[in-house]
C-alpha cells in the first residue's frame, strides 16, 4: 500500500514513515515512479501492538486523562512504535478490578503497554504485572508521584468500600 494509506491505517505520519523506512524497520518497494509502496504483511511493526494506558485515582482529574494520553502517545510516536489502542480509566489505583486494565492484560494480541508512571497502572504489585504479563511494559517517568495522589487513591477506596 502507498505510504499515504499506510499512515492512515497506522495512525502515524508521513515523516515517521520515511524514518522507519530508512532505519529498515519497514518492508517496501520502490515504484519506477517513485512511488514508495509497504508492505504491510512483511511490517515489522504488524506483529506489534501497542496500548497507552492513562489512569486517574477521581472524577476530579478527569481532565487530565486527555494529556496524560496525549503524552504517552507522543512517546510512543517518537519510538517509531504505533500506537494501537488508547484506554483510558478513571479508577484507583488501589482497585484491582478495573475491566479497562483487566482486558488490556488477558488480550493475547497486546505486546506492550505504555505508561506516564508506574503508579498509572497500579499502586502495588506492579513487579507482579510485569512478570505475569507476556509482553512488555514501558514506564516514561520513573519518579514516584507525590503523596497527595496517593492519599487521593486512598480517599476513592475508602469511598467505594461505603
Amino acid at each position: 500500500m502507498k505510504v499515504s494509506q499506510y499512515a492512515k491505517n497506522t495512525g502515524l505520519c508521513k515523516a515517521t514513515i520515511y524514518r522507519l523506512i530508512k532505519a529498515g524497520k519497514l518492508k517496501h518497494r520502490r515504484l519506477p515512479t517513485g512511488t514508495i509502496i509497504i508492505d504491510a504483511e512483511k511490517s515489522s511493526t504488524k506483529s506489534e501492538y501497542t496500548v497507552v494506558y492513562a489512569r486517574v485515582s477521581s472524577s476530579m482529574n478527569k481532565s487530565n486523562l486527555d494529556t496524560q494520553s496525549e503524552r504517552v502517545a507522543a512517546f510512543c510516536t517518537a519510538k517509531g512504535w504505533v500506537v494501537n489502542d488508547v484506554i483510558k480509566e478513571c479508577a484507583s489505583g488501589l482497585n484491582d478490578k478495573r475491566p479497562k486494565l483487566q482486558k488490556i492484560l488477558k488480550s493475547e494480541k497486546v505486546t506492550r503497554i505504555v505508561v506516564e508512571h508506574k503508579d498509572r497502572l497500579t499502586r502495588f504489585g506492579f513487579e507482579y504485572i510485569k512478570t505475569l504479563f507476556v509482553g512488555e511494559i514501558v514506564v516514561i517517568n520513573e519518579v514516584n508521584e507525590d503523596e497527595k495522589d496517593l492519599m487521593q487513591d486512598f480517599v476513592s477506596l475508602s469511598v467505594t468500600i461505603n
